[in-house]
């Protein structure tokens, strides 16, 4: 038999909206904080306070656990997010893209993570091939279960999982292509862009050309896919009319192809005083090179993809180089406008402390660093609700200015424009 001073040892089960778990050993001893088994009023009083108490622990509980939503991929510790790369094969340049935004995750980590959660960043090659795609985004959906894949790169590979990634219901969130199609929210609500889109900036080429040399004719090498037809179609709807009179040549490559060289030579024949070059940065590189072996020197127009001085000048010859015309819309780290500016010279801390084996003249290397910083940004928002649908919701739902886009150009999406920059 018990003593009347013997604690009374209580197991509870809390049942809420989330998991349930028992309480165990939750003892009351006599003393200050007694509850004693005597008989009477006190006795009932004491009780009665005991179970409001347990009462009220219970709703706090059961609020907390109601607050944190989580899909696949999220808990209290983690947040696993997926990412599809072309580390091998013709658009491996794009590479270091993965590497730099790996290197933002660590620096994020090292700092204390997202509201106390670590990134877990897995990142896959599928070498620019489409049907690899297909098997990596499967892998990260169902056997890493992702949260989300984020800023996987090409049109190709995006184009072959787009439906897929919208049918599971899993966010293809910030991809690395600046095709048209990502842009769709009422027909891929799963499925959002990043960077200014294709059909945009061809336009502005057009533009150009029309101001500064309205009788030009005009050559175009272009990768026979969706990337390079969306460039070709924005290129030509800015040149309006004018486009089947400018317009003398037009080539296309496949992206297995080892040299442009052919197509280099039979756009230098057609008497072509302009070239718009929409390629990717192997053989972007191949055409500015070849075009200086051939003594073939037209105004000379480079799509963004492959501006960058260390992925492509540099390897191209930078005498080659000199005269192309492209546009950007962060800052470059070649430029010497940003040589003492504050968020350029953060970013070179960061690399020579996260990824001191990167070029630091490379600008797919602030590319990086910039679309995670933009992920970043909706986790934050997303708070402790981390699942799938907010997660969506959240990158639908940005207006911020990032220290290294260029001056005037900001992040803004909402419902119906998926369209960040």
């Amino acid at each position: 038999m018990k003593s009347d001073t013997d604690p009374i040892q209580v197991s509870i089960m809390i049942s809420t909206s989330g998991p349930q778990f028992p309480l165990k050993d939750l003892s009351v001893f006599p003393g200050s904080a007694t509850l004693r088994k005597t008989k009477g009023s006190r006795m009932k009083r004491r009780v009665f306070a005991f179970q409001v108490a347990l009462l009220t622990a219970t709703f706090a509980v059961g609020s907390l656990w109601a607050q944190n939503k989580y899909d696949p991929g999220a808990s209290d510790k983690e947040i696993k997010i997926g990412h599809i790369n072309p580390y091998s094969g013709p658009a491996s340049a794009y590479g270091t893209i993965g590497k730099s935004i790996a290197a933002w995750f660590e620096k994020i980590n090292a700092e204390g993570g997202i509201d106390g959660r670590k990134v877990k960043f897995i990142s896959l090659d599928d070498g620019y091939s489409p049907p690899k795609t297909v098997e990596q985004a499967r892998k990260l959906v169902e056997q890493e279960e992702v949260l989300a894949l984020f800023n996987p790169l090409g049109t190709p590979p995006n184009s072959a999982i787009h439906k897929y990634m919208n049918q599971r219901k899993v966010p293809q969130l910030f991809v690395a292509t600046g095709a048209t199609k990502w842009g769709d929210p009422k027909n891929f609500p799963w499925t959002m862009g990043w960077q200014p889109n294709y059909q945009s900036e061809a336009r502005i080429y057009a533009e150009h050309i029309l101001e500064t040399a309205p009788n030009a004719k005009i050559a175009v090498l272009y990768q026979n896919d969706d990337y390079g037809k969306d460039y070709l179609k924005g290129f030509e709807d800015g040149l309006g009319a004018k486009a089947k009179t400018m317009i003398v040549s037009k080539q296309s490559y496949e992206v297995t192809d080892p040299t442009i060289d052919s197509q280099m030579n039979s756009l230098k024949a057609s008497g072509a005083d302009t070239f718009f070059n929409i390629t990717t940065p192997k053989f972007a590189a191949q055409a500015i090179k070849k075009a200086a072996e051939i003594g073939w020197k037209p105004t000379h127009y480079l799509n963004q993809v492959s501006a960058s001085v260390g992925a492509v000048l540099t390897p191209a010859g930078l005498g080659n180089s000199v005269g192309v015309i492209s546009t950007q819309y962060f800052k470059d780290p070649t430029d010497p406008q940003w040589i003492n500016d504050p968020a350029m010279n953060d970013w070179r801390e960061f690399m020579k402390k996260y990824y001191p084996t990167g070029d630091l003249n490379d600008a797919f290397n602030v590319y990086g660093p910039l679309v995670a910083q933009t992920l970043v940004q909706v986790l934050k928002q997303a708070g402790n609700d981390l699942t799938r649908t907010n997660v969506m919701k959240q990158a639908a739902n940005l207006d911020i200015t990032l220290p290294l886009l260029l001056p005037g150009v900001n992040i803004k999406t909402s419902t119906d424009d998926f369209y960040p920059i």
